[in-house]
């Protein structure tokens, strides 16, 4: 019988399999967060990757829970229905008009684009929102910006339930208010708050840059709160970068063992970042 040459990538791969093996130790029965951000959404081909990296999450004990995001959808269809937006210090205002767009396309074209791809790769998804079982109760974060909300309680009840079966739940940020209001809700400020709500082992925030730089512009693999709160105040982090840090720092102050701020579009980032020795992205623990 003639025997089939070893090729090289197959080697790889068993390497790699095999140098995972702590990792998926160390994570079975994690709870991980993770926040992907409308940008991160990328290509179809982009989302049935990560699709897959959640499924097989999954598949060796973790247990996954996804909040998104959805602005750049949003902004299409206020455009398409030519409904104007107003902000107040950079910030949308959120009226009625524009809280049923917003509920419209973030519980309902990209929850189920999310879920129908994570079904599509084996696994149990569940859409639901922060209004579902009172999941995350909202309280008006200001006046001026209208029905935008800060959560005020996560009971994460639902999501113990759903990991219990074997299920992923697929979350949009919204939330209800106590009077019966419909809030929308920043996404990262969501999922620090199920993260912190949860104690979950990990939040990964994906977005569109590779993670958190110093001053000489190299990415930092590992900081500490402290870091995170001298480097803000040094200005070495700036801009888009600290709704993000002020996610993390909340979370990880809130019960969450560590964040992840990583690049979402890089290929299996959500897998390199747990079960590989070098990461993915800037990881940020409590003092």
């Amino acid at each position: 019988m003639k025997k089939r040459p070893m090729k090289r990538d197959w080697i790889a791969t068993a390497h790699t399999l095999s140098h995972a093996l702590p990792y998926l130790q160390r994570y079975n029965d994690a709870t991980i967060v993770i926040k992907l951000g409308g940008h991160a959404m990328g290509s179809d081909e982009g989302m049935e990757s990560f699709a897959r990296d959640v499924v097989l999450m999954r598949q060796v004990g973790v247990n996954p829970v996804v909040v998104h995001g959805g602005g750049p959808m949003i902004n299409a269809l206020l455009e398409r229905l030519d409904i104007r937006s107003e902000f107040v210090n950079g910030k949308r205002v959120t009226d009625a008009a524009t809280m049923e767009v917003v509920e419209m396309v973030l519980s309902g074209l990209v929850n189920k684009r999310i879920v129908q791809a994570i079904n599509r790769q084996g696994g149990m998804a569940v859409g639901l929102s922060g209004k579902d079982a009172n999941l995350m109760i909202c309280e008006r974060t200001d006046p001026a910006l209208g029905l935008v909300g800060t959560p005020a309680e996560v009971n994460p009840r639902l999501l113990h339930t759903l990991f219990s079966s074997d299920m992923i739940p697929v979350i949009a940020p919204l939330g209800a208010g106590r009077a019966g209001e419909t809030f929308n809700v920043n996404g990262d400020t969501a999922a620090g708050a199920i993260a912190a709500a949860l104690k979950a082992d990990r939040l990964l925030l994906l977005t569109d840059v590779s993670g958190v730089r110093n001053e000489a512009g190299e990415v930092m693999t590992e900081l500490r709160a402290e870091d995170i709160r001298r480097m803000t105040r040094d200005g070495v982090i700036s801009g888009g970068m600290i709704p993000k840090t002020e996610t993390a720092l909340a979370a990880v102050e809130g019960g969450t063992r560590a964040v992840v701020i990583l690049d979402g579009r890089a290929p299996n980032a959500c897998l390199l970042e747990l079960f590989t020795e070098h990461g993915a992205g800037s990881l940020i623990r409590p003092d």
